[in-house]
């Protein structure tokens, strides 16, 4: 059964979505994180997929005590990620109370430090992020063609030892247009003992039907749930 992950996008210590990754997109949902992700927790959910934007645009972790909070006041299990680049920053999030970090640029850029972090930590704790268009990885906000196939990067870290992997579309992403299913499927092809979960254009609780179907162990959802789009009591039959 697919694992519902909502997501919480934090830019000033408040709960926002973008379009795409566009910065000038940002549309604030709630002035506090925790009161949204305490809604998640009551109906049911036990996961959350939690990222640092402000963290990521500046190259270090700039919301660190909004997780903290988060851990504090609920029993989400998180992976949190945004601005992590050093062992140092893996380990306060850990500290701070996320269960597992997620990484994504650093993945391909230096991939040296994340052998070191499978070796520290455990590939357990890594939720690789695969951002992609037209089946290349995109790194940097998006903004920036890594020139590397999906199903090469996978490959790479699947030998290094991970295990889950969260592949967002970003041409899906934000745009409430659903969902990659073609893609997850030809990933899930190519490597069916993955821990895949989709990420990306998530609409209408359809999507997340399909995606059940087709194997994907957990799906990240984020301006659905807020727009009103996909309400928590349809997701209840994945929440047990």
């Amino acid at each position: 059964m697919i694992e519902i992950i909502p997501a919480i996008d934090i830019i000033e210590g408040k709960c926002v979505r973008l379009s795409q990754g566009d910065y000038d997109t940002k549309k604030v949902y709630n002035e506090s994180p925790v009161d949204v992700a305490k809604e998640f927790e009551e109906a049911g959910i036990q996961r959350l997929h939690m990222v640092d934007l402000d963290g990521a645009r500046a190259g270090k972790i700039i919301n660190l005590k909004t997780l903290e909070a988060v851990a504090l006041q609920t029993k989400l299990k998180i992976d949190f990620g945004g601005g992590i680049k050093t062992t140092a920053d893996v380990e306060n999030v850990l500290n701070a109370g996320a269960m597992f970090f997620n990484i994504g640029s650093i993945a391909v850029k230096q991939p040296e430090a994340v052998e070191e972090w499978i070796s520290q930590f455990g590939a357990a704790k890594i939720l690789l992020g695969a951002d992609v268009k037209d089946e290349n990885i995109m790194i940097h906000g998006w903004q920036q063609p890594a020139n590397i196939n999906i199903f090469n990067y996978i490959s790479t870290y699947i030998i290094k030892g991970i295990e889950n992997i969260f592949c967002t579309d970003i041409s899906k992403d934000g745009l409430l247009q659903g969902t990659s299913t073609g893609l997850y499927k030809k990933i899930l092809g190519k490597f069916p003992a993955l821990n895949l979960i989709a990420s990306g254009g998530v609409t209408v609780i359809e999507d997340v039907e399909e995606l059940n179907a087709i194997g994907c162990s957990g799906v990240i959802i984020g301006k659905a749930l807020y727009e009103g789009r996909i309400k928590l009591p349809e997701l209840k039959k994945y929440l047990n």
